[in-house]
């Protein structure tokens, strides 16, 4: 909880080249929704910024691009770069980064079987996809849900 009584709320990144699909978590921590685009042509840590202030965000979540073998590529390098410029700008957040293999593959996928029209889907899959990568991290790290609790 911060000291407004509220649960801490995480926004996750999903950063490309050409978009960064933005999530936040629900109030009590469990669930993700996908809330933005952001053009990375832009400030748009700057937007970022406008972001975590509506959310009151305690924690950024960066996709971490891994190959599928697990291992570090060139991709995970400019990551790093960018998660060491996010740490920078904002300094009093706890910045963490979380594997984000397929998610994009997940979020076309769960846009196909909704209907998204290939419009939609290029211009949503990255925000669906933030919301795969948040939802991943609440699942891993919430633990069991209370009923199958011993």
């Amino acid at each position: 909880m911060n000291e407004t009584g509220n649960a801490k709320r995480i926004i996750a990144l999903d950063v490309g080249t050409v978009r960064i699909g933005v999530a936040a978590s629900d109030p009590t921590g469990v669930f993700a929704q996908g809330i933005s685009v952001l053009r990375a042509e832009r400030d748009w840590m700057g937007e970022l910024e406008t972001i975590i202030e509506k959310y009151q965000a305690e924690k950024i979540l960066v996709g971490m691009p891994r190959r599928t073998d697990g291992n570090d590529g060139p991709e995970a390098a400019k990551m790093k770069l960018t998660v060491e410029r996010l740490k920078s700008r904002f300094p009093d957040i706890g910045i963490t980064t979380w594997d984000e293999r397929f998610t994009t593959v997940i979020a076309n996928r769960a846009m196909l079987e909704g209907g998204a029209s290939r419009a939609a889907r290029r211009g949503g899959v990255d925000k669906v996809a933030a919301a795969v990568l948040l939802q991943n991290y609440l699942d891993a790290t919430n633990g069991p849900p209370a009923e199958e609790q011993a």
